[in-house]
């Protein structure tokens, strides 16, 4: 290559380098650049909440992103951004960025270990959430029919076959009521509260109302669910323990007058 033309080639380098560079915008509002990190931001979010990332979405995030620009430059316009009560807000808003920015570095800082993971399980292995429980259960439509169930049975009645002929819960009445293993999070609220106050083997000794009608539930066996299936939770967890660790150890250091 003639020296000429590498003088020149280095040159056109050098000042593209030195030239600003021009960030990608998603539109201009009255002079005012809306950024595409903006953009990107929104549209993560919506994807976080199971959104399709489509053309219709991103015009959609545009038009949203443009129509708070210009009303946000209207506030200013009109001096909003000076009330006093507005001035808080937004300082309360920034404080809130910067700490979800805080807690997401501390927890991509510090990864749970497997020995703390393991150590998490053997803690909380035995607590409700962590557990799954083979349960089996009557449904009716009245407290009275219930009630009259529970008799029956503490009478020496059969629950099995009670449930298979008087249970309104076709998926189980065939099985004796049963209802297999299953975590606690599987079932409706107040059955779910209910279950996991009985010992193995015990029956409710009231009816359950829940939106299906009246339970009478009988706990057959409960056991803890395995590591491998509590390991999202536990990774949270943990997680969430080096986090507060964190913030605790702030606020020992901390200059409070």
């Amino acid at each position: 290559m003639h020296k000429t033309t590498v003088i020149s080639l280095a040159l056109a380098v050098t000042a593209a380098l030195a030239a600003p560079v021009a960030l990608a915008q998603v539109a201009k509002v009255n002079g005012v650049t809306i950024p595409q990190s903006r953009s990107d931001a929104l549209v993560r979010e919506a994807l976080a909440q199971d959104r399709q990332d489509n053309p219709e979405l991103r015009n959609l995030v545009k038009q949203r992103l443009i129509e708070s620009e210009v009303l946000a430059q209207e506030a200013v316009k009109l001096g909003l951004n000076k009330n006093p009560e507005v001035s808080t807000q937004l300082e309360l808003a920034r404080q809130t960025v910067l700490i979800r920015a805080y807690v997401n570095d501390v927890a991509k800082r510090n990864p749970p270990t497997e020995e703390a993971l393991r150590k998490a399980y053997e803690q909380n292995k035995d607590q409700p959430a962590a557990s799954e429980y083979k349960a089996r259960h009557i449904l009716v439509a009245t407290e009275a029919e219930a009630k009259t169930l529970i008799t029956q049975i503490n009478g020496g009645a059969d629950f099995a076959k009670l449930a298979a002929e008087k249970s309104r819960d076709e998926g189980s009445k065939g099985q004796g009521g049963e209802l297999g293993w299953s975590p606690v999070n599987s079932y409706v609220r107040p059955f779910a509260e209910a279950m996991v106050q009985l010992k193995k083997g015990a029956m409710t000794a009231t009816p359950v109302q829940s939106q299906f009608g009246w339970h009478i539930i009988r706990l057959d066996d409960k056991r803890p669910l395995s590591f491998e299936a509590l390991k999202p939770q536990l990774q949270q967890f943990v997680q969430q323990e080096s986090v507060q660790k964190a913030i605790a150890d702030l606020r020992a250091r901390a200059k409070v007058e």
